[in-house]
């Protein structure tokens, strides 16, 4: 763990530092105030390149940082906090971006669990198309961007009621030609992370890979209990309990979505935000979805009435065999 900045440090001239709000594995986010524009703060998220690399390894870390940094300049959503500046410093990248005030909605979630209650539908919903915005923005851009680290202590809503995406710590540019590159290296978090994300920089993830965290993002902010990891439920399927078990006040249509961005294998999950948001909101009906003939958790729940009533039949008619072979 790199050793933190201090309170009153300046960097690049111009940013002192205030606070640390957050810390990660390779560095830490620090609030800080631009004294080229007294008053206003900004968040610097920090990057330290791991030593134990080499220094040739390093460098091609950092240009791989500038080109990634400078593509998240150019983004503009109001979703999405602007980053307005990046900069190396004594061994350390740094990017920095708008200062998001408000609590995330983890703290809301946490809240609402210790009272006894979940966080209205209503609410989450509202949240989930602001996201949707977001991500849709994102995964349209010429070379798509992928979030990579969707959660809900990722999401924070401003005193305004506006919900902003933060950290673009495992952010991926999508290349035309479907190569990818990191701008931070790293795998998510495991609660919210798709299998296909495991593989690293050798795996394909693409904008079904940010539907499937923020499927898991809402089945956790929906039932108050953290949904299975993938890796989990790959190994036994009925690991992921479905989210109306845990909150009858949950729509079925909305568990249905939910359940089919959690999908484990992309081919099986929404193929693009629109439709997730269609599923999602309500806008599609339930029979135009596109059902995959494998076996999964959304495809047991919509038959699982048809195959009660199918098996108490088959018992019943077996019953009578059984009885008929004793006249």
């Amino acid at each position: 763990m790199p050793v933190p900045l201090v309170p009153e440090q300046i960097l690049k001239d111009r940013y002192i530092i205030r606070r640390i709000i957050g810390r990660g594995g390779m560095g830490s986010i620090y609030l800080g105030e631009d004294n080229r524009l007294p008053g206003r703060l900004c968040a610097l998220k920090e990057v330290q390149q791991d030593e134990s690399l080499s220094e040739e390894t390093r460098e091609q870390g950092r240009e791989q940082f500038y080109r990634e940094a400078s593509v998240l300049a150019r983004l503009d959503h109001p979703t999405l906090p602007k980053v307005s500046d990046f900069f190396s410093e004594g061994g350390r990248d740094y990017l920095v971006m708008d200062y998001v005030p408000g609590e995330d909605l983890k703290l809301l979630m946490d809240r609402a669990r210790r009272d006894g209650t979940f966080l209205a539908q209503e609410d989450i919903l509202t949240w989930a198309s602001q996201l949707a915005d977001a991500l849709e923005y994102l995964h349209n851009q010429p070379s798509p961007v992928i979030h990579r680290d969707i959660k809900p202590s990722n999401l924070k809503l401003t005193p305004s009621g506006l919900l902003k995406l933060v950290d673009f710590g495992l952010v991926k540019q999508m290349a035309p030609d479907e190569m990818t590159v990191t701008v931070i290296q790293g795998r998510g978090t495991a609660l919210y992370t798709p299998l296909e994300q495991y593989g690293g920089d050798a795996g394909h993830t693409d904008a079904r890979s940010d539907i499937y965290a923020f499927g898991a993002t809402l089945y956790h902010l929906m039932t108050n209990h953290p949904p299975a990891e993938a890796k989990q439920r790959f190994l036994r399927p009925d690991a992921l309990r479905p989210p109306r078990e845990l909150n009858t006040d949950i729509d079925p249509a909305v568990e249905r979505a939910i359940l089919w961005a959690m999908e484990l294998h992309p081919d099986e999950r929404p193929q693009d935000m629109e439709s997730f948001r269609q599923a999602l909101l309500g806008k599609v009906p339930l029979s135009n979805l596109i059902l995959r003939s494998r076996p999964s958790l959304l495809n047991s729940l919509l038959r699982s009435t048809a195959h009660r009533i199918l098996v108490a039949t088959a018992a019943i008619m077996f019953f009578i065999a059984l009885i008929a072979t004793f006249f």
